[in-house]
C-alpha cells in the first residue's frame, strides 16, 4: 500500500553518508511512495561534480538549498543559486558542479524511485561531524550502477 501524506523515512534512512566526496541523505525513500518517487540530499564541497551520467530509469529534479550550482543538461549549462530548480529527463547526459567556496546543498527528486538503494549501497557512514570523506573506488561505484540502468558518458565538469 502506498503511504499518502505525510510520508516519512525511518530515522535510520536519513542518517548522512559519504558519497563520492560529498555527503548524501534519503530524506524519502521509494518505499514510502510506492517507488513512484524519492527524495534525497546532498551536500557536497566546492568543485564536487559527478561524472557526466544517463538515468535510463529515473527523471531528476534539482533544487538548490543552499550554494551556487552549474548543472549540465544535454549540451546546455544552468547557473543556480538557493530556491531555483533544474530538470534532468531520463536518458539525457547531465552532471552538477558546485561553484561557492562554502560548498552548496541540492534536494534532488528521483522519479520513479530505487536508484537511492544504489547510492546507499556505495556510502560510508559517517561516522561523526566535521569527519573528512572516506577514499573511493569511482570504478566500483560506476560498475555496480549498470544494475540501475545508470551509465556514465563522460568525465565530470570542473570549475
Amino acid at each position: 500500500m502506498i503511504n499518502h501524506f505525510p510520508a516519512f523515512a525511518p530515522t535510520a534512512e536519513r542518517e548522512p553518508f559519504w558519497f563520492l566526496g560529498g555527503q548524501a541523505r534519503i530524506l524519502l525513500p521509494g518505499s514510502a511512495t510506492g517507488n513512484a518517487m524519492s527524495l534525497m540530499e546532498f551536500s557536497d564541497p566546492v568543485g564536487h561534480a559527478p561524472p557526466r551520467h544517463v538515468h535510463e530509469n529515473e527523471e531528476e529534479l534539482w533544487f538548490v538549498l543552499d550554494g551556487e550550482v552549474s548543472f549540465f543538461v544535454g549540451d546546455e549549462r544552468h547557473d543556480l543559486t538557493p530556491g531555483q530548480v533544474a530538470h534532468g529527463p531520463r536518458g539525457v547526459p547531465h552532471s552538477y558542479l558546485v561553484r561557492s567556496g562554502d560548498g552548496a546543498r541540492i534536494a534532488v527528486v528521483f522519479s520513479p524511485a530505487l536508484i537511492e538503494e544504489w547510492f546507499k549501497a556505495n556510502g560510508t557512514p559517517v561516522a561523526e561531524t566535521g569527519d573528512l570523506p572516506p577514499a573511493f573506488d569511482l570504478a566500483a561505484v560506476v560498475g555496480s550502477a549498470e544494475a540501475f540502468r545508470l551509465r556514465v558518458t563522460g568525465p565530470p565538469p570542473s570549475l
